[in-house]
């Protein structure tokens, strides 16, 4: 399509006397990999909120694939192809690191209670193709090995990469990543930026995420998106924003340069 695949246009939030979101404008392209970052409470969590569905803007608009998405139901963002993981993992705990996958590929392309009862055969042959998907998807986050161990039971690092598989499955065209290397120690986190290089290209994805850990935004992302306060401050390369003052204030509290703290 020509164009941004999602946009963001002069978006303020507030709930009440708080104003979570400030005229925030931000667009990403086709198959680009661009962060958002900024300090703890800049707005980059409400943001995403917006973008799925969760929260309606008080003012602007939120557009994806040229398609308005005020008033839409997270579920309907996401039958678009605008698809999220959590900063709080939500994966079914007590269910298996397979089920929590097969689940959601159910929920996207899974046989019809009417398809099961009537042609038993063809709905075990499509039980079988989702599960073998299920498996491929694991297998990109090198979680195969551990399809039958309970979801809640794996470390978190790899809880993450299980949302990751799981929102995979919801046949994303859009993926917004919040804080996926979060609980990851740095070999860890190397593999996860190739993982995420790699599964945009294998899946035609355009991918924005929110991440603290600066190592793996400055070496994944080609363009940074930087929120304080519900605003944006800066915006551009990596070596752009971790030149750039207004940056350095934000996250140091003074105008100083200090270089390698973002």
């Amino acid at each position: 399509m020509n164009g941004p695949v999602l946009s963001v246009e002069n978006v303020t939030l507030r709930f009440g006397g708080l104003t979570a979101l400030s005229d925030l404008s931000l667009t990403l392209a086709a198959g680009e990999l661009a962060g958002v970052i900024g300090p703890n409470g800049a707005g980059k969590t409400s943001l995403f909120n917006v973008l799925t569905g969760v929260y309606r803007p008080t003012e602007g608009s939120v557009r994806a694939f040229g398609r308005p998405l005020d008033g839409l139901k997270p579920f309907e963002v996401a039958s678009l192809g605008v698809v999220r993981t959590f900063q709080n993992i939500r994966l079914f705990k007590e269910l298996s690191v397979l089920d929590n996958v097969r689940l959601a590929l159910h929920a996207r392309q899974g046989p019809s209670v009417a398809s099961t009862l009537v042609a038993r055969p063809q709905a075990a042959r499509d039980e079988e193709a989702i599960r073998g998907q299920a498996l491929h998807l694991l297998g990109r986050m090198d979680l195969a090995g551990k399809a039958a161990e309970r979801a809640g039971g794996l470390p978190y690092g790899e809880q993450k990469r299980l949302e990751i598989a799981r929102a995979l499955a919801a046949e994303p065209r859009v993926l917004l990543l919040d804080e996926p290397a979060a609980g990851m120690n740095p070999s860890e986190s190397a593999w996860l930026k190739e993982a995420i290089r790699s599964l945009r290209d294998e899946f035609s994805l355009s991918v924005l995420l929110i991440e603290h850990d600066m190592s793996v935004v400055m070496d994944l992302c080609g363009r940074l998106v930087v929120m304080d306060h519900g605003q944006k401050i800066a915006e551009g390369s990596p070596d752009q924003v971790r030149a750039d003052p207004r940056v350095l204030e934000a996250y140091l509290g003074t105008k100083k340069s200090a270089r390698g703290a973002v």
